[in-house]
C-alpha cells in the first residue's frame, strides 16, 4: 500500500514539474497572453488588396455593391466586406484603418491607411500613388500630428489623444505593415513581356527597400510585410491572357504568370533578410500570401466555393463590366452581384472576397504562414 502512495506522489510531482515547464518555456518564447506586444497604432502602405478608402475618397472609384455583406454602404473596399488588413486590426483589438485622404469621419488615433487601389512599388503603371509617395505622406502625417498633438499639449484645451491624433512616442512602437507589388507585376504583364517583368525585379525590391529604409530613420522598427499572391489565379488574368498548351495549372492559374510571382517573392525574401542584416534595431516578419492564398484556391471545393472563376460581381466573358457599373447588354440590365458572396474566393474578377479575405487572414495572423514563425500579436519581441 504504502509502496502505491509513494508511487502516486512521485506521478504528481513529475506531472507539476512537467507542467510548471511548459509554462515557462510559453512564455519564454512569446506565447502567454500577458507577453503579446501592445501596438499603439498601425500604419499600413499597399494598393487595392488594404485600401480602406483611398481610391474612393480620392476618385470615387469604388461604387456599391462593394461593402454589402459588412458594412452596407460603400466602405471604400474593393470587395463585398472586410479585407485582410480589416481583420488584422480586430486581431489586435484595434479600430479599422482610416484611409489617409479620406477627410470625412477619419480618426487617425490608432493609426492610419496609406494604400491605394492600383498603387505600385515603383512610379508609374496604374496610379500615381506609389510605395514612394505614400511613404513620403507617412512623413508628413508624422510631422504634421507631432506639431498638433503639442500645441494642443501647450493650449491644454483638449487631451490630445482624444482629438483624434497619434502621440509622438506611438510611432516607433507601432505596426508597419506592408502588402504591396502585385499591380507592379500585373502592369508588366499588360504592357510588357514576362520576361521584361522578370528582369525589373531587382530594381522594383530596390525601391520597396528603400521606401522600408525611410520608415526606419523616422523611427518604424516593426514591420509586417506580405509577399505578393498568385496573380495567376486571378479571373481578370485568366480572361485577358491569350492561352497556350500546358500554361493552365490543376486549377485553371496562369502558371507562367504564378511563375514569376514566385521569383519575386524569392527575391523579396532575400531582401527582407538583407534588410534585417542592415536594420539592427528593427524586426521583420515575412509573410507569404501566395502560399496561404494559394491552398485556399486548392481547396476551393471543400470549404464550400464556388468554381474560382466564377466570381461575384461584374463580367469579363464576352462583354468587360465592371463591378458597380450599370451596362445593358441586349436589353438585360447588368449591375447586382451574385446573391451569396460567400461562395465566391473571388469577389470582382481581382479582388477577394470577404469570406476568402478572413479564411487567409486565420491562415497568417497565427504565424503559420510567417518567417519568422510568430504570430502577429509576438511580431515586435
Amino acid at each position: 500500500m504504502n509502496s502505491m502512495r509513494l508511487i502516486h506522489i512521485l506521478w504528481c510531482f513529475n506531472l507539476y514539474v512537467a507542467c510548471t515547464f511548459i509554462q515557462v518555456s510559453s512564455e519564454k518564447n512569446g506565447n502567454s497572453n500577458s507577453s503579446k506586444c501592445v501596438y499603439p497604432a498601425i500604419y499600413n502602405f499597399g494598393d487595392s488588396n488594404s485600401d480602406t478608402g483611398t481610391v474612393y475618397a480620392t476618385f470615387t472609384g469604388v461604387q456599391s455593391p462593394n461593402g454589402i455583406s459588412f458594412f452596407g454602404n460603400i466602405s471604400g473596399r474593393a470587395s463585398d466586406g472586410r479585407l485582410i488588413i480589416d481583420f488584422i486590426t480586430e486581431e489586435l483589438k484595434l479600430p479599422y484603418l482610416s484611409a489617409y485622404l479620406n477627410s470625412v469621419g477619419s480618426n487617425y488615433r490608432y493609426g492610419a491607411n496609406f494604400a491605394v487601389g492600383g498603387a505600385s512599388i515603383r512610379p508609374g503603371g496604374y496610379s500615381p500613388f506609389h510605395l514612394g509617395l505614400q511613404v513620403s505622406q507617412f512623413i508628413l502625417f508624422k510631422s504634421h500630428t507631432k506639431i498638433l498633438f503639442n500645441q494642443l499639449s501647450n493650449n491644454r484645451t483638449e487631451p490630445p489623444l482624444k482629438s483624434g491624433l497619434p502621440g509622438p512616442e506611438d510611432f516607433s512602437k507601432a505596426l508597419y505593415t506592408i502588402d504591396i507589388g502585385q499591380n507592379d507585376l500585373a502592369y508588366g504583364f499588360r504592357h510588357t513581356s514576362e520576361e521584361q517583368v522578370q528582369r525589373s525585379i531587382p530594381e522594383i525590391l530596390s525601391q520597396l527597400s528603400q521606401a522600408v529604409k525611410q520608415l526606419y530613420n523616422e523611427g518604424a522598427r516593426v514591420f509586417w510585410i506580405h509577399n505578393t499572391g498568385p496573380i495567376g489565379c486571378l479571373p481578370f488574368n485568366y480572361f485577358s491572357y491569350e492561352h497556350k498548351k500546358g500554361n493552365l495549372d490543376a486549377n485553371g492559374c496562369v502558371k507562367p504568370q504564378n511563375k514569376i510571382a514566385q521569383e519575386f517573392n524569392k527575391k523579396l525574401k532575400d531582401q527582407v533578410s538583407y534588410l534585417r542584416r542592415k536594420l539592427l534595431q528593427a524586426k521583420f516578419t515575412y509573410v507569404d500570401m501566395y502560399k496561404a492564398k494559394y491552398e485556399l484556391i486548392s481547396n476551393a471545393r471543400s470549404r464550400g466555393f464556388v468554381s474560382l472563376l466564377d466570381f461575384c460581381c461584374g463580367s469579363y466573358t464576352g462583354y468587360r463590366i465592371n463591378c458597380g457599373t450599370k451596362e445593358i447588354i441586349n436589353g438585360t440590365v447588368n449591375r447586382n452581384p451574385c446573391t451569396n458572396p460567400s461562395q465566391h474566393i473571388i469577389w470582382d474578377g481581382i479582388h477577394y472576397s470577404q469570406r476568402a479575405n478572413q479564411l487567409i487572414a486565420e491562415k497568417i495572423i497565427h504565424g503559420s504562414f510567417s518567417d519568422p514563425p510568430v504570430p502577429i500579436g509576438n511580431a515586435c519581441f
